[in-house]
């Protein structure tokens, strides 16, 4: 089975690096936060082209982290996108805000900036805008919108560390943003890990002290917070990884494009995504889109490759948003995403015979449901 993910595999291609950083630690005696995380900090702000860096304790974390230190609590409203991952909604609540949804732009996953605009009252704080499969959101316009009205905006770059704009990379769109480092993202750890990157040395110091319990000095609590920190072992596996990012998105970037040559004109139900024109998607997912989306997983899976549907339902109608009042209908874009959208192998550690084979896959499959 070709998966959509290896990690033993990528382990094993830096393994020494990697094992050597983790006995430092070990041997450190030193187990909360200190120098390995000072380290990777500095190196990961530097990446970013950012002023400073923030580690925490996972991406969902670093979302509420910068919600805190950015005073948005109870009462606040927080724009974002419908069609995400759970935690992108779930961290407002955790802040106490209500997440307001928009439907998304169909042909690049991300926030609809005009729906945005529509959607905001005298009680909205900021937008938070997810860069979704590795593409960036139109940041140029989120950010006009922002600063139009007063606005954080908010970057959710939990699939896509090193993505860019314009030349600019992710970390650097916004007033702040959140990044994962889960074993599958393209940047990932071996563990949970996670970081906030911004160019406002103010707001780095907040999100310093809501890291450990909001505190200002020992004993002295001023601000929200809780346990957020970054483990240094996971730091220090990130250190040793980042410097062999950049060689590993041009993998993937590389993968995609493969992938988009050889399913090119397969059918005109078959929608391949479309590099970024206005800078670099790192393709966290290689993602197409077909109305019979559940017989090609199906088709996909008796030829050996793995597959994953992100994301099946639309945020605002998740039960435990049921009080929001969001009805079906609502958002059709995201709707009709979330019935089409498949996820196919793309990561970095495919062999180039790997890749010839998904793509041979996907054509016998395509092929076959549409006979059907």
């Amino acid at each position: 089975m070709i998966h959509l993910a290896d990690l033993a595999r990528e382990h094993s291609h830096y393994q020494s690096e990697i094992e050597a950083a983790a006995l430092r630690v070990l041997r450190s005696g030193g187990y909360i936060l200190g120098p390995e995380v000072d380290t990777f900090q500095r190196a990961f702000a530097t990446y970013c082209g950012a002023a400073a860096c923030v580690g925490l304790s996972n991406g969902s974390d670093a979302i509420v982290v910068a919600l805190q230190a950015l005073g948005i609590g109870a009462g606040d409203e927080v724009i974002t996108t419908a069609f995400s991952y759970f935690a992108t909604a779930s961290t407002i609540t955790r802040a106490g805000a209500t997440p307001v949804f928009a439907d998304i732009d169909p042909a690049t996953f991300n926030l609809d900036p005009g729906d945005v605009e529509a959607r905001i009252t005298p009680r909205t704080k900021a937008i938070l805008a997810v860069h979704l499969f590795g593409r960036v959101a139109d940041t140029d316009r989120l950010g006009a919108i922002a600063k139009r009205h007063g606005l954080a905006l908010i970057e959710d770059v939990a699939q896509a560390a090193g993505a860019e704009r314009h030349g600019r990379r992710t970390g650097t769109l916004g007033t702040v943003a959140s990044f994962s480092f889960f074993p599958a993202k393209p940047l990932g750890c071996d563990g949970d890990g996670g970081a906030c990157v911004t160019n406002d040395p103010a707001l780095a110091e907040a999100m310093l002290k809501v890291r450990v319990t909001g505190a200002t000095a020992k004993n002295v609590h001023d601000l929200p917070g809780g346990n957020y920190r970054l483990d240094p072992l996971q730091a220090a596996i990130l250190g040793a990884k980042l410097p062999h990012y950049e060689g590993r998105l041009a993998r993937r970037r590389a993968n995609a494009e493969t992938l988009r040559q050889g399913l090119h004109g397969l059918s005109e139900h078959l929608v391949l995504p479309t590099d970024d024109p206005e800078g670099r998607h790192v393709y966290a997912q290689f993602t197409v889109r077909h109305p019979k989306r559940d017989a090609l997983q199906s088709a996909l899976k008796a030829r050996g490759v793995g597959s994953e549907v992100y994301y099946p339902v639309p945020m605002p109608y998740q039960k435990v948003l049921a009080g929001l009042g969001y009805t079906r209908g609502a958002f059709p874009h995201t709707e009709r995403a979330c019935a089409e959208v498949l996820s196919i192998p793309v990561h970095s550690e495919l062999t180039d015979h790997e890749v010839v084979r998904v793509v041979e896959a996907m054509r016998e499959a395509v092929a076959e449901i549409e006979r059907a």
